[in-house]
């Protein structure tokens, strides 16, 4: 019927006249995909040597689906894979692709400390002194892997839990790779349950397939420099929240070695009455001679002279698996007893069966978004004081006693009444009031930000339901301006200290003298709020910020957290004539009015659009280099005071010498 319309709507079109025909033109195409029956158990997959049978060798769980009236067997569980092969061919059949995927080897700027791409990162470089036989050959494609769990039906009461595969080609340049339309869909895991532990069991077909392209290479033609030539691939690290970060990685993410980075050396405190560890002592991150370090009155009561943990590479990592049992994937069976010698790992991670594995210097990666949304939820649940989220409570008051440190907010006993005192870092009804209704008003640009006033109770004095790109703008834009005012000093500059870390480290563009100094930043910002807040909101999460600088060196922030913009439908880029700046998503409102800026406005409002046009960036940085020589203690001041002037006669001299290098656009702006 479909097709039937298509041909009447566009009668000279060439349409498929059936159902059957669409399909065979389709498989042409290479869409098509494998499907791989699963133990509904999550023990094996049914394929290989287990393509046969009828049920599982583990757990005896039938592969179909019992009592069916059906002439054909239904299987229990499917596992879609699509292969990695056709996915990765498609790139080489556009030249235009085919040449952006060239880009990190031919084109990408060189010789400055700055990350731009993940092959800019220690752990790029790394690789290719390892292996370079790889890094030769322009064509070999990087990939990073994320996976995460969603329900896809909209009734959220129905528990399921999906999981779908995803690989990225770091190939293309940043304004290209991390674009929906270069994310390929390798596996779809099932539900209803998370595969949790026994993800290892679906990931072996996305593995061999990385083994072969990494041993034996895939003959591909390039359609921009119209070569055959053997197409290599490896699997640069995985991408997750914390919680597929320890499905995959193997290492548990709870009790007292939550840590990953710090791995046997975490330090963890187990909470009496909070039932649960805190992770605290980030003073052993600081200087050997900082007189925080002996400063114990501000603290847990006791000098800390420990240096830092030492962070592994993957010789160590194996070391510390050879300690550990064998391990049966599956959910039928009683848990495994573990011994100390195994830590917190839990089993061998399927991914150290690619050769490269353990030369990588990052294998998997934290999700900088999950970080900032539950350091977020944990500073607004304590600022506004929600009951049952909050982290002063009776429970952290009692374990402050416990500790014999912060008197000021152990409990007071009157007679049979307890009472809590107020904490300095929590906010009187009325200020939570002022703050709700603040945040109610706030406005932003379109497609910016969510509207934060259905996450705002006026009337209840309560901030709930923020989702993670909603806590990643309040923790960098909103936190300082809403706690002004309202909270003692060294608390307040303390919070805006790690608004600011986080707002610098996902820049688009990241100094590595930078990054080493917002190492040392995010130390002091730690031992800070030690020094204000109860140990009950020393998380596991707040203290992982303490390892985002390094991962930063070490692999790529940006292309780490980019989410797609709203109002995106998924499709090719559009075709923007002019300068991007001036084709934002806006809405207008109101009817239209003619307004005099003041000349001071009218500046700012100049420098603002020529200091965010992208298209005119080196102008910027050829004046901002004249500027470092002839005013050297100013700047910046003097870049943001003459550039207008000076960008104007330059655009006017080079089209005087040659009027071709000079766009329209470019004319009208000077």
């Amino acid at each position: 019927m479909l097709l039937s319309l298509l041909r009447s709507a566009f009668p000279n079109a060439e349409l498929p006249h059936s159902y059957e025909e669409l399909r065979s033109l389709e498989r042409g195409l290479g869409f098509n995909y494998h499907k791989n029956h699963a133990c509904p158990n999550d023990c094996i997959l049914f394929w290989k040597e287990n393509a046969n049978l009828d049920e599982c060798p583990k757990c005896k769980a039938s592969r179909w689906v019992p009592n069916t009236h059906k002439a054909h067997h239904i299987p229990q569980k499917v596992l879609r894979h699509f292969p990695l092969k056709p996915r990765l061919q498609r790139l080489f059949v556009s030249a235009k692709i085919a040449e952006n995927m060239r880009w990190h080897k031919e084109q990408r700027p060189t010789g400055e400390a700055i990350l731009r791409h993940p092959i800019d990162s220690e752990s790029w470089k790394r690789f290719d002194e390892e292996h370079s036989w790889f890094a030769q050959d322009a064509h070999n494609v990087r990939l990073g892997m994320s996976s995460d769990g969603f329900n896809p039906f909209n009734n959220m009461a129905k528990p399921y839990s999906i999981w779908p595969v995803i690989l990225v080609p770091y190939n293309l340049p940043p304004w290209l790779c991390m674009k929906d339309q270069f994310f390929m869909t390798s596996l779809i895991i099932p539900g209803p349950r998370s595969p949790g532990n026994d993800i290892d069991v679906y990931l072996q077909p996305l593995v061999d397939e990385l083994l072969e392209f990494w041993e034996h290479g895939v003959p591909m033609h390039d359609a921009y420099t119209k070569e055959t030539f053997m197409l290599h691939a490896s699997l640069m690290w995985t991408i997750n929240d914390f919680l597929a970060y320890g499905n995959l990685s193997g290492w548990s993410i709870k009790r007292k070695l939550a840590c990953p980075s710090c791995n046997v050396g975490t330090d963890s405190i187990w909470l009496k009455y909070g039932r649960k560890y805190c992770y605290m002592g980030h003073r052993r991150f600081l200087p050997p001679d900082h007189m925080w370090r002996m400063r114990k009155h501000l603290f847990n009561g006791r000098e800390d002279q420990r240096m830092p943990p030492r962070m592994l590479d993957g010789a160590d990592v194996l070391a510390q698996l050879q300690m550990h049992g064998d391990v049966q994937f599956g959910k039928s069976g009683r848990k495994r007893k573990r011994t100390a010698e195994e830590l917190n790992w839990t089993k061998y991670s399927i991914f150290f069966k690619l050769p490269y594995w353990v030369t990588l210097r990052i294998r998997h990666n934290l999700d900088v978004m999950y970080i900032e949304k539950n350091i977020c939820d944990n500073i607004i649940c304590t600022l506004m004081n929600i009951p049952g989220k909050t982290k002063d409570n009776i429970n952290s008051q009692r374990d402050l006693e416990v500790f014999r440190f912060r008197i000021e907010l152990h409990l007071k006993v009157q007679g049979e009444r307890v009472t809590m005192p107020h904490a300095l870092y929590t906010l009187h009804g009325d200020e939570r009031n002022k703050l709700c209704e603040w945040l109610a008003d706030v406005k932003f640009l379109d497609g910016f930000a969510s509207n934060i006033l259905h996450c705002v109770s006026v009337r209840d004095c309560k901030i709930s339901g923020l989702k993670s790109h909603d806590c990643h703008v309040f923790l960098q834009r909103l936190l300082p301006i809403a706690i002004a005012g309202y909270l003692r000093t060294d608390i307040a500059l303390a919070l805006a200290e790690l608004s600011t870390f986080f707002k610098e480290l996902c820049a688009r563009t990241l100094d590595v003298n930078r990054l080493s100094q917002l190492q040392i930043d995010i130390v002091t910002i730690l031992c800070k709020l030690e020094m204000i807040s109860p140990p009950s909101f020393f998380d596991v999460m707040v203290h992982l910020a303490v390892h985002l600088p390094r991962e930063a060196i070490l692999g790529d922030i940006e292309t780490k957290f980019t989410r797609m913009d709203r109002n995106i439908d998924g499709g090719e880029a559009e075709n923007i004539d002019g300068f991007k700046i001036f084709n934002q998503k806006l809405r207008t409102m109101g009817v239209a009015s003619n307004l005099q800026l003041p000349d001071k406005l009218l500046k700012e409002a100049i420098w603002y659009v020529l200091n965010n046009c992208a298209e005119i960036g080196h102008y910027l940085e050829e004046h901002y280099e004249k500027c470092k020589v002839h005013s050297p203690n100013c700047v910046n001041r003097t870049h943001q005071t003459e550039f207008p002037t000076w960008f104007k006669e330059r655009v006017q001299d080079q089209c005087i010498a040659n009027p071709l290098t000079v766009t329209a656009d470019l004319y009208v702006l000077a």
